[in-house]
């Protein structure tokens, strides 16, 4: 068990980040799909006809990675793009009917991981710990700005 007094607060978030990722990777093994491809295939489904580039400030992944991504999903057939009306330099992307029934195979296991994670925290620790997530990324947010702001000056 991890000491928590010894470690700064990005040491125990990436530590957790990286037990948790783990477990789900585990579970999607007989899948052949990781956490973050699930995470992708994951927002096409909740939003048919996203772009490449929604995806990725989606999910906050790099162009090229999400490339990546998305050429592995299309060449196992869970998704497919196509031409966007507006830009013929977009793609939209759209789930298959094979990407559902993985989507609805899996769904079940990213619950199961999230309970396994959260056991033993109630529903006011849960809300009052995505609070302070969401103001420690609000701070990095702005920090980020700052920081590019003062490259630029």
């Amino acid at each position: 068990m991890m000491n928590s007094d010894h470690y700064s607060i990005g040491f125990q978030l990436g530590y957790t980040y990286r037990r948790a990722s783990n477990l789900f990777l585990s579970k999607l093994k007989p899948f052949d799909i990781t956490p973050e491809q699930w995470s992708v295939l994951n927002q096409i489904a909740i939003s048919e006809g996203l772009n490449q580039k929604e995806v990725a400030a989606r999910l906050d992944k790099d162009q090229p990675t999400t490339t990546r991504i998305l050429d592995l999903l299309e060449k196992k057939g869970l998704i497919y793009r196509e031409v966007s009306p507006h830009d013929r330099r977009a793609f939209l992307l759209h789930i298959t009917e094979s990407g559902q029934a993985l989507l609805a195979s899996t769904m079940p296991l990213e619950q199961e991981c999230g309970r396994l994670i959260s056991e033993g925290i109630n529903s006011h620790e849960m809300d009052l710990f995505k609070d302070i997530l969401s103001r420690m990324n609000a701070n990095l947010k702005r920090n980020e700005h700052n920081r590019r702001n003062d490259i630029h000056e």
